[in-house]
């Protein structure tokens, strides 16, 4: 099965309507693991370049990257080899169209068949493979590594593998490496496991003990060990291998023009990982280092997508320069400050207010792009809050480190008797915003940015009033680098209040998800809500509760068929329009079409979890998926683990390890990052609490005796 998706720059024209005509059958999925359709690419041609510049797209076959979407780290190598192609399209002038095929083993076979024009798929250059295809020259060389539990100290070198039992794809370089090693070793056993398994899950399931060892490439390790410990690489099975782009034998101009851009690359590519030089130098490197946070109001993964204000304004500001973004997440211990001193970044974009100490360490800080005021953060039904003054008495709890906490201090200073109470450190803001949602804290203080954010998907809190005046939110770029500075700052004023910075503000701050016309349904005669009967049509047809699936949509939308998200999803159940491009579907808000496009996906995330767990959990688990992505709810599994929580179970437990995924040092050990985990945990028990009330509505209709 194969996926499609086209991909723009800022300025390009998306021709939406030509793409879903193209689109044309059930099952797939976006590049980004997002959607879930199957459709097969919109044209069969083994042509050469020549061919490919004159319709203008090239079509890149890569691998199922669904349960590795993941948050670009440094040194991701699946997002530096995609960053790479299109960095080579656009020196062409071609659109990128990524074709995702679910078996790996159908990449080759799929190129030779004319419907892809080059593979890049961390592909190794096998003897074997160079039979079928040609291979550019090497993007990158790689060493095939055994991988066992951080537990596991019996294994050192090849000779240790006798009597152990190692899992990989047929289609993989390893199968053929391991057959080699097993006629020097014949107590070595080679397992075979499923085409669609990827890398990250035959390594988490060695970690987990549910495969004994596997193989993976040197470089794909290194990138899951930077967020997981539970791993260790036991031995190297190779020297140095290349890993390249594969292409038809007969694209001789493709691979000369592919091999000409590459050998550039890796002549003039800078071996240096820090560098101090300002626009100038910046320029040559082509790439624009943003150094930020993984947080709901900079930087996140959700459902597969790249997301944050300061992250989509940054990534403006560098297509505006001409420059790639490469965005650096601090690890932990690292300051944002210190790396963009040392050189690790150029720009730091990360809601900054600014001050004399910063200026001290050699930063100098941008004109401002966005402002924020402290707020007083109570329950949605407080009443008696209208002023500083009506906190006499009252108690609120903030970090005894934060500056909500002087403010706090001054206003009992001044004469208000308020009980200022410390607060867990290790809590966000965003978590204490919840406590006092779930009536644990009475109040606390936000600033008025953050808690924007959480009110685009919740209604149970509000800013009572401000304390303070607006301060400033500001970019910083060293003090050195004078020309950036510049630059940056023309941007920010020729966009700020503009109508691109607008759009973006209103998406992360202003547009509520949730507070929508909701349409009031009762329920009557069996009915659940006006779109019963289409809901049961497709609910059965994917093996779904439709009284569960009607919770969800209201959940989603309220039963308002012309609902639209933040985030641009649509209709009833809120479908992204890339996901129903991909499945054929471009009338998101004809309640059929909608309904079909969200079942359909939703019963593909079903499938992203193991069908061993129970009925009830594993749909716990895919409703959670849907909301915010399979991957943040795999990352919160594993952390349920770690936790000594049950991560086979929703409630009480996976539920909880999802709340951590809020705070740093957890999303730094996340394989997707940050996650706002409050809106999953409350998406889920809404539903489930909404699902059982239908179910005894119905039984009290039916049956009118029954009580309770």
């Amino acid at each position: 099965m194969i996926h499609g998706e086209k991909i723009h720059r800022t300025g390009r024209v998306i021709a939406l309507a030509l793409f879903a005509l193209l689109v044309t059958q059930p099952g797939c999925k976006t590049a980004d693991g997002q959607s879930n359709s199957s459709a097969h690419p919109p044209f069969v041609e083994a042509g050469d370049l020549g061919d490919i510049r004159r319709r203008g797209t090239l079509r890149v076959l890569i691998p199922n990257l669904e349960r590795s979407s993941f948050l670009p780290r440094r040194g991701s190598p699946l997002d530096d080899e995609r960053e790479l192609i299109q960095d080579f399209a656009d020196l062409e002038g071609l659109e990128v169209y990524w074709i995702v095929i679910d078996a790996r083993s159908d990449l080759i076979r799929y190129l030779l068949e004319g419907k892809g024009d080059l593979i890049a798929a961390n592909l190794t250059a096998t003897a074997q493979r160079r039979k079928r295809v040609s291979f550019t020259v090497p993007v990158k060389l790689v060493r095939e590594q055994v991988v066992t539990r951080k537990s596991d100290l019996t294994i050192h070198e090849p000779a240790d593998l006798q009597g152990r039992r190692i899992a990989v794809r047929r289609s993989s370089s390893f199968w053929t490496t391991l057959h080699t090693l097993q006629k020097q070793y014949p107590g070595i056993e080679i397992l075979e496991v499923p085409e669609n398994l990827d890398t990250d899950e035959l390594l988490h399931r060695v970690a987990k003990r549910r495969l004994d060892l596997t193989v993976a490439d040197s470089n794909l390790l290194q990138t899951t060990l930077a967020y997981r410990d539970d791993l260790r690489v036991a031995c190297d099975l190779t020297e140095d291998v290349a890993v390249g782009w594969a292409v038809r034998p007969d694209s001789k101009e493709l691979l000369r023009t592919l091999n000409r851009f590459l050998s550039d690359f890796q002549l003039t590519r800078r071996r240096e990982a820090n560098h101090t030089g300002d626009l100038a130098q910046i320029r040559e490197k082509k790439v624009l280092r943003m150094l930020t946070r993984n947080s709901a109001a900079t930087y996140f993964l959700w459902r597969g997508r790249l997301m944050g204000f300061d992250y989509e304004l940054a990534r403006l500001l560098a297509q505006s320069l001409g420059l790639r973004l490469d965005v650096v997440i601090p690890r932990r211990g690292e300051n944002l400050l210190t790396m963009l001193t040392e050189g690790q970044g150029d720009l730091i974009a990360a809601s900054l207010t600014p001050n004399d100490d910063h200026r001290l360490q050699g930063i100098e800080f941008t004109r401002p792009y966005n402002y924020a005021t402290q707020v007083v953060v109570a329950r949605a039904d407080e009443m008696n809050l209208k002023s500083p003054a009506d906190l006499a008495n009252r108690t609120i709890y903030v970090r005894h480190s934060g500056p909500y906490w002087s403010t706090l201090s001054q206003l009992r200073k001044g004469g208000i008797p308020l009980s200022l109470q410390a607060a867990p450190e290790h809590l966000e803001t965003e978590e204490l915003v919840g406590l006092v949602a779930n009536a644990i804290y009475p109040l606390t203080v936000a600033d008025s940015h953050i808690l924007d954010i959480e009110l685009t998907w919740r209604g149970d809190v509000k800013a009572a009033f401000p304390i303070g005046n607006p301060v400033p939110l500001v970019w910083a770029v060293r003090d050195s680098n004078p020309d950036l500075l510049a630059a940056v700052n023309a941007f920010l004023e020729a966009e700020y209040r503009g109508l691109t910075y607008n759009v973006l503000r209103r998406k992360y701050f202003e547009d509520p998800k949730k507070i929508r016309q909701h349409v009031k349904y009762r329920s009557k005669d069996g009915t659940l809500s006006p779109y019963d009967d289409l809901v049961k049509r497709y609910a059965d047809e994917y093996d779904f509760d439709w009284r569960l699936i009607v919770s969800q949509i209201y959940q989603e939308s309220g039963f308002d068929s012309q609902a639209r998200s933040f985030a641009g999803a649509m209709g009833l159940l809120q479908v992204l329009p890339r996901t129903g491009l991909d499945m054929g579907e471009t009338d998101l808000l004809s309640p059929e079409a909608n309904i079909r496009a969200g079942l359909s996906y939703l019963a593909w995330v079903r499938e992203r979890f193991d069908e061993d767990l129970s009925v009830r959990d594993r749909m716990w688990f895919t409703l959670a998926g849907y909301n915010v992505g399979a991957g943040h709810v795999r990352d919160a599994r594993r952390i349920a683990a770690e936790e000594g929580l049950n991560p086979d179970r929703w409630f009480d437990n996976v539920e909880r390890a999802m709340l951590l995924l809020s705070r740093p040092e957890y999303a730094r050990r996340a394989q997707h990052g940050y996650c706002r985990g409050m809106e999953p945990v409350a998406y889920v028990r809404e539903i489930q609490s909404r699902y059982e009330a239908y179910i005894g509505t119905l039984a009290s209709q039916q049956y009118p005796d029954i009580r309770g």
